[in-house]
């Protein structure tokens, strides 16, 4: 997959050329494998080895995982206090079902998602896709919306 295909303002943010969490480096790996490489991504690999789900992942094909970065979890660590977040993390059948959201049994990239309009979430929620193929955002059943930051990413 080519480089111009990636789309986001945090693209930028990764590293560039063959080092780890490249683009280049990403892209023959499986996705929770490549996620490890990525240092934007460290809080969701916790939580995916906590959960069990590396090898779930890791042998998943044609999926969409809407992987949020590192800060996308201070509202949450926040909301629920760092206790009940620990916790948590620390609770592989409630961890699992929550990045279970993250996950789409359909492969995007930026023009086919926005075009589709709606996604189903692997737990059978559905998240409401707006904004345009330049800057999709997706929305939750509970109305949380969240920008895609970096989409499209190969592995």
């Amino acid at each position: 997959m080519r480089r111009t295909q990636v789309f986001g303002p945090a693209c930028g943010q990764l590293p560039q050329g063959d080092a780890p969490g490249s683009l280049n480096a990403m892209g023959p790996q499986p996705v929770a494998t490549a996620a490890s490489t990525t240092p934007l991504l460290s809080t969701l690999v916790t939580a995916v080895k906590a959960a069990g789900l590396v090898d779930t992942l890791n042998s998943a094909s044609n999926v969409t995982v809407f992987a949020p970065y590192n800060g996308a979890f201070d509202p949450v660590q926040k909301q629920l206090g760092a206790d009940k977040f620990n916790a948590l993390l620390n609770n592989q059948q409630a961890l699992g079902a929550l990045l279970r959201y993250h996950v789409s049994a359909t492969r995007y990239d930026a023009t086919s998602l926005v075009a589709a309009g709606k996604t189903s979430e692997l737990t059978g929620g559905d998240l409401t896709v707006g904004g345009t193929s330049d800057a999709p955002t997706v929305t939750d059943g509970q109305g949380n919306t969240a920008k895609i930051l970096c989409g499209n990413i190969p592995t």
